[in-house]
């Protein structure tokens, strides 16, 4: 077991901190908004609920084993004395995780791990000389309760001893880390949503279709297959000569980076930014984030536990 700290407890933090909980490590979570590291222990245990419900752990978990793992603490300091790894999940801003590090440089124990979240941030330039060796990326998806991917990163001086102890910490917990051997912005799977999410604006803009087409046809199409197959085994199922073809007959070109898209914007200036305001794209009904939450991993639960039984196909 090792003292971790996690910093910033909104929509990554608060779901990291149960996760090393749930993996056998003391938890101390910590934010600069009062308001949303009150709201965290919520949080975690509706998820925690969501977990014992279908026997994703142990019936033992409690909120008051929860509170007893995972503590709020409000400063800063008080949060990182001690920690061996400290998992910085704050807002994606560079001024803002410039100005954590260099406070991170003076509290953090000599043998600390420095751990960002950071979904495509270069945060390496941002690192205090005196982290750079112990500083790197370890990257989750969301809800990291339920998703097992971990991408893993050293910076330019990294020490590989700290790539090996988080893979093998993230390993133990039973995540699926991919290491990578340098900075790749986006990772693999968020290169491949921003790609997707390029034609998504694209065909919404020109009113080509709407939010309910776009999710159908990944549903029922795409997301069939991928949990099966993924992207690579999918291409030798489909034949890598008719793929060839496609390419050397391609008519269709994707869409150029234009850095905002008309339809966001207005759903934004409507209020309408997501489940957590009760609408974005759809409208949820007026149910409770805390609610809507639940029915999502209640439904990732039912079909991460379907494909243990399933299993992918797999080649070498």
């Amino acid at each position: 077991m090792s003292e971790v700290a996690v910093i910033g407890a909104g929509l990554m933090g608060h779901a990291l901190g149960l996760v090393f909980a749930l993996g056998g490590h003391s938890v101390r979570l910590t934010d600069s908004n009062v308001e949303t590291l009150e709201r965290a222990q919520g949080l975690m245990a509706n998820a925690l609920a969501t977990l014992v419900e279908a026997d994703e752990v142990d019936a033992s978990w409690d909120r008051q084993r929860l509170s007893n793992a995972v503590r709020c603490i409000p400063a800063l300091a008080d949060t990182v004395a001690g920690a061996k790894l400290v998992v910085e999940a704050i807002v994606e801003r560079p001024d803002a995780k410039g100005a954590l590090y260099a406070q991170l440089a003076t509290l953090m124990d000599a043998d600390a791990i420095l751990a960002s979240n950071t979904s495509n941030l270069d945060i390496f330039p941002l690192v205090p000389q005196a982290l750079q060796a112990r500083a790197m990326i370890a990257h989750w998806y969301t809800p990291p309760y339920l998703c097992d991917l971990v991408d893993l990163c050293p910076g330019p001086h990294t020490d590989p001893a700290v790539i090996a102890t988080v893979r093998d910490m993230v390993r133990a917990m039973g995540k699926v880390p991919v290491v990578f051997k340098q900075m790749v912005q986006g990772y693999v799977a968020n290169r491949l949503q921003t790609a997707m999410g390029l034609e998504v604006q694209r065909m919404l803009d020109e009113g080509w279709v709407t939010p309910k087409d776009i999710d159908d046809s990944v549903i029922h199409g795409l997301a069939l297959r991928m949990p099966i197959l993924g992207v690579m085994a999918k291409a030798d199922f489909t034949g890598l000569l008719l793929m060839q073809e496609g390419l050397a007959h391609l008519s269709y070109r994707p869409p150029e980076v234009r850095g905002r898209s008309e339809t966001l914007d207005r759903l934004i200036a409507e209020g309408r930014t997501g489940v957590m305001s009760g609408k974005g794209y759809f409208d949820w009904g007026g149910r409770s984030a805390e609610e809507l939450f639940r029915e999502r991993d209640r439904k990732l639960l039912a079909l991460k536990q379907a494909m243990r039984r399933i299993g992918p196909m797999e080649g070498t």
